[in-house]
């Protein structure tokens, strides 16, 4: 039991839950005048029982408590940043390293030089909070400090950066996640394995509780083979390269076209596996060794156990795993092991609950025939999923060879074949005779009809909203029914707008116009005394898809983004290289010589962000007009969001 506690806390510590930190740490500060231009900022945390966050020493802190500043004309930062408050040190067994932490209050000093009659600073605050058995994402706050006679200028409000990718994305996730894990469960690799563990660990336990016991920490070490690997991954390299590496890590996976080709051929073949061409398993001494080291019995058998069945279900729910995985890495670098650790939880469940109520597996149906049908489908759904990754690499790298329409046609195709084989019109090597159509096989094939019927007005451009996250962008369609084209502009002002930067190869939905490149659009922006409304997108953000298709296709929004806002397009996953006048050079020395590369530092270092879609509003001198606003599919909290930036920008 105490390995189980210990796996349990393990899990836990990869695992952060993402929510805000606000409400756990709220910050505050003061200026201190010292005279002769000199001043002191302090800054304090107030942090909520139970919680702490880190010191702000690297050596000391998995994820330290990070205070930097940008100062403005006159204003110099003199000296290092201090912090006043006592930290509490432990050693952590699990990092193998000495832990600073900052409990209840955490104060930290800065002093400042101004020349002239005043100035000003910004402070980007980065920290994260944890309690004893979990920590929150890690949470970035901006402030801006006026010095000297600007200090009677009112403050501008701290604020989060928060998670781009949206709460209703990471829920969507987890629910498609849970959904696939239950999938899995049907196929020929693992459903005949539910009654054989179970009755194994009631007869080989002695007792019917021993036997519960035991099945739990099955469960809990399936759950773990899936979950931990990846959480591994990320821990390193967040240790080795910080958040920033984890994410370039991230999005290379799933925008690069090396593995979004790879991953399309490896669902090609999986899914000629499942139609029954070949049989896909992994080395037979592998897996027998690994059931050779189960039966030696104890919990070090039972983990033996677990692993047996993840090598043995591999065939069956390897690509479930891999759909999973890369769904999730266009947004939070955290997702993956959140989705990762929804699926195996739900792979693993029935194994438990069996065991606990073994009188149920009377219930289950044997197995035959059927499940090879379970695996056909999965079969043509493989095919469709797997499109996708060559879908954004078409769309990444400009190849122009998978557009919306070509798309949409092969998805009607395969969903048509899966609904005459759900008919029993198509078999395949492994099919049992079909003698008669059953209930469920008719409601299925109806519901996959119904399905490809709502397809086909797609190609004479119907929204279909319903998949806007996974279809190419409607701009790649070559004809669209009843297209307009946005109401035109003053002549002065189209022509800046028409010859836009990188216009040739990028494009807004919905007809709307503006720019691809921030410098162009804050002079536009200036010359026409327009807010700017910057969209930090991706060819791969299948949640950007969603937004444009589900909020930006509104009329309301359209005119608001049109008439009052000069909208700026940045793509952080675009392949095109640049001109070496336009590369950009991090602070660690790396030269950026992508479009996106340089659109993704230009996120991450001046709002903290690494996920798409995040929308911010600017104004004048760069000023940010109110919070930022990630994925949310509420069109009046997104019109509200539109009408207040202008609002603002008119004070």
């Amino acid at each position: 039991m105490r390995i189980l506690r210990n796996l349990f806390l393990t899990l836990l510590c990869f695992v952060p839950m993402v929510v805000s930190a606000q409400g756990e740490v709220k910050w505050s500060h003061s200026v201190a005048d010292k005279g002769n231009g000199s001043y002191t900022v302090q800054f304090k945390a107030q942090i909520a029982n139970g919680w702490h966050i880190y010191v702000n020493d690297p050596a000391k802190a998995f994820n330290p408590t990070e205070i930097t500043f940008e100062s403005g004309e006159g204003v110099t930062a003199e000296g290092n940043l201090r912090a006043l408050s006592k930290a509490k040190y432990a050693v952590d067994e699990l990092l193998g390293m000495e832990i600073g932490e900052f409990e209840k209050e955490a104060l930290f000093e800065q002093d400042f030089k101004v020349e002239g009659k005043g100035g000003e600073v910004k402070a980007t605050i980065s920290y994260q909070a944890c309690n004893i058995g979990s920590c929150l994402s890690p949470t970035t706050e901006e402030v801006v400090v006026s010095l000297g006679e600007s200090a009677n200028a009112p403050q501008t409000e701290v604020k989060a950066v928060k998670d781009a990718a949206g709460s209703g994305s990471l829920w969507s996730l987890i629910i498609e996640a849970i959904l696939w894990g239950f999938a899995a469960l049907l196929t020929p690799c693992v459903f005949p394995m539910v009654p054989m563990t179970v009755s194994f660990f009631m007869k080989n336990s002695g007792s019917a509780a021993r036997g519960r016991i035991n099945a739990s920490l099955y469960g809990l070490f399936i759950v773990a083979l899936y979950t931990l690997p990846i959480a591994i991954l990320i821990v390193i390299t967040r240790v080795l390269g910080g958040d920033a590496v984890t994410a370039d890590i991230f999005n290379w996976l799933a925008t690069h076209w090396v593995p979004n080709i790879l991953f399309f051929v490896v669902f090609m073949v999986f899914a000629a596996s499942f139609f029954g061409a070949f049989e896909i398993t992994l080395p037979s001494a592998l897996v027998n060794k690994s059931d050779a080291q189960s039966d030696k019995g104890g919990i070090g058998g039972i983990f033996f156990m677990a692993l047996t069945l993840v090598l043995v279900s591999f065939s069956c729910t390897g690509p479930i795993v891999g759909s999973v995985l890369i769904k999730s890495t266009s947004g939070e670098v955290w997702s993956p092991i959140i989705t990762m650790l929804a699926f195996s939880t739900a792979f693993a469940l029935p194994f438990t609950i069996f065991a606990f109520f073994p009188s149920m597996l009377k219930k289950l149906p044997k197995s035959g025939g059927w499940l090879n049908s379970v695996k056909v489908v999965l079969g043509f759904v493989e095919v469709a999923l797997g499109f996708k990754f060559l879908s954004v690499a078409d769309q990444v790298y400009h190849w122009n060879l998978l557009d919306r329409e070509v798309y949409l046609a092969i998805w009607i195709v395969v969903f048509s074949l899966l609904g005459l084989y759900l008919l029993g019109k198509i078999k395949f090597a492994h099919d049992s005779e079909l003698k008669h159509l059953s209930v469920g096989r008719l409601a299925m094939a109806i519901g996959v009809f119904t399905f490809v019927v709502y397809m086909i007005p797609g190609m004479w451009g119907a929204p279909l909203k319903a998949l806007s996250g996974y279809l190419p962008p409607l701009s790649t369609q070559d004809f669209v029914v009843g297209q307009s084209s946005a109401p035109a502009a003053t002549a002065s002002s189209e022509t800046s707008l028409e010859n836009a930067k990188y216009s040739d190869f990028l494009h807004l939905p919905h007809g709307l116009k503006g720019f691809f490149d921030m410098k162009e659009a804050e002079a536009y922006a200036a010359k026409v005394g327009k807010p700017i409304f910057i969209d930090f997108t991706g060819h791969g953000c299948v949640n950007c898809r969603e937004m444009e298709a589900r909020v930006w296709s509104d009329p309301t929004v359209q005119q608001i983004l049109r008439d009052e806002y000069v909208v700026v397009a940045l793509y952080t996953d675009d392949k095109m290289q640049l001109p070496e006048s336009d590369w950009v050079v991090t602070e660690g020395g790396k030269t950026l010589k992508s479009l996106g590369k340089v659109n993704a530092n230009y996120a991450l270092t001046r709002f903290g962000v690494n996920a798409q879609p995040y929308y911010v509003l600017q104004g004048k001198n760069g000023e940010v007009l109110g919070e930022p606003r990630g994925y949310d599919l509420s069109v009046e909290g997104f019109v509200n969001f539109l009408r207040k930036g202008v609002e603002e920008y008119k004070k």
